[in-house]
């Protein structure tokens, strides 16, 4: 089976994987999408149930549109928010994929495909599911109807249940290379100039998302004020300020989120450092960042506290004058 090489840009091995098993004899019906966020795993996953389903001489289909594409992602926080979603609008997510949604789906594939042989349930991210949400998929994945094949998506894979992760064959995401990148951004910011998109490529460590994140939110003057915390420290928080006057009084929660992923990115990049101290210093402001991101979906934090909370998390790995 020869199948067109969908509109994303990497993970070639991912997609020849899936296509040569929709083309075998025994076709696995659970897989494990892993792998790091922002390496394509959602535009993989739609482009994958689409061409699962899309029956012979007819064009792929949308994944969105299509009656026998199931998608379970981050449902609207309350009905106000779900109004914005039916009018096309921003709006404010749950933070998890509910029991609610599993058990409905779950009804759903009682009956047969509605235009062909198969079915794809995506769940968008997996790990991030509510615990009696992964009991009730549990059922679905050790039962699982005739003609119906699930696609989890797990940016955490450590977080699902090892009942779960053993019922699913695992297909992992490579970060993209700098080529694949420059490609991306090319693609989808033709405004980006070359410096941006070495800057953005750097910051991005592999990660589409971050590269795409990094010039669309406009993150490069945020991005310097990081790497000169990181090497130098901040004892007068003269830098702090002025990172907290790079990103304005009233940022965007998608600038907020994008300048907290590009603070983490950026953290990892220093473990390459061989002093132990400078490591553990490291590792404990990453940890602290990724609950602070966990954190701040469903909390209301001040902007302004919270940008100087992520500069003194910055400060506290420098070395070896400052200490948050």
């Amino acid at each position: 089976m020869n199948a067109p090489q969908p509109l994303f840009i990497g993970q070639d091995e991912a997609w020849q994987e899936w296509t040569s098993a929709i083309s075998s004899d025994r076709m696995h019906h659970a897989w494990l999408l892993s792998g790091p966020r922002g390496l394509g795993k959602r535009v993989f996953a739609r482009a994958a149930a689409a061409e699962l389903v899309k029956e012979p001489g007819s064009p792929i289909p949308d994944p969105k549109k299509h009656p026998d594409i199931l998608i379970l992602d981050h449902p609207p926080k309350d009905e106000k928010e779900a109004l914005k979603r039916a009018e096309g609008k921003a709006y404010e997510t749950k933070r998890n994929v509910t029991v609610d949604q599993i058990r409905t789906m779950q009804s759903r594939i009682t009956t047969k495909p509605t235009l062909g042989d198969r079915r794809a349930i995506i769940i968008d991210p997996a790990d991030d599911m509510e615990k009696s949400a992964v009991n009730a998929l549990l059922k679905s994945l050790e039962e699982p109807p005739a003609g119906t094949f699930f696609l989890l998506i797990a940016h955490q894979p450590g977080r699902l249940l090892p009942t779960i992760r053993s019922r699913c064959r695992v297909l992992r995401f490579a970060p993209l290379t700098a080529a694949d990148l420059d490609a991306v951004l090319q693609r989808d910011t033709p405004q980006a100039d070359a410096d941006t998109r070495k800057n953005a490529i750097a910051a991005a460590h592999g990660s589409a998302g971050g590269a795409l994140s990094f010039v669309e939110q406009d993150l490069g003057a945020l991005y310097d004020l990081m790497r000169r915390i990181l090497r130098d420290g901040d004892r007068s928080f003269a830098l702090r300020g002025a990172f907290a006057e790079a990103i304005g009084r009233r940022p965007t929660r998608e600038k907020l989120f994008a300048t907290l992923d590009l603070a983490r990115s950026s953290l990892a990049a220093e473990l390459t450092d061989s002093r132990r101290e400078r490591q553990l210093r490291v590792i404990e402001a990453h940890g602290a960042l990724t609950r602070l991101a966990a954190q701040a979906p469903t909390y209301n934090f001040d902007p302004g506290l919270l940008v100087m909370e992520i500069g003194g998390l910055l400060a506290s790995a420098a070395m070896p004058t400052e200490s948050a």
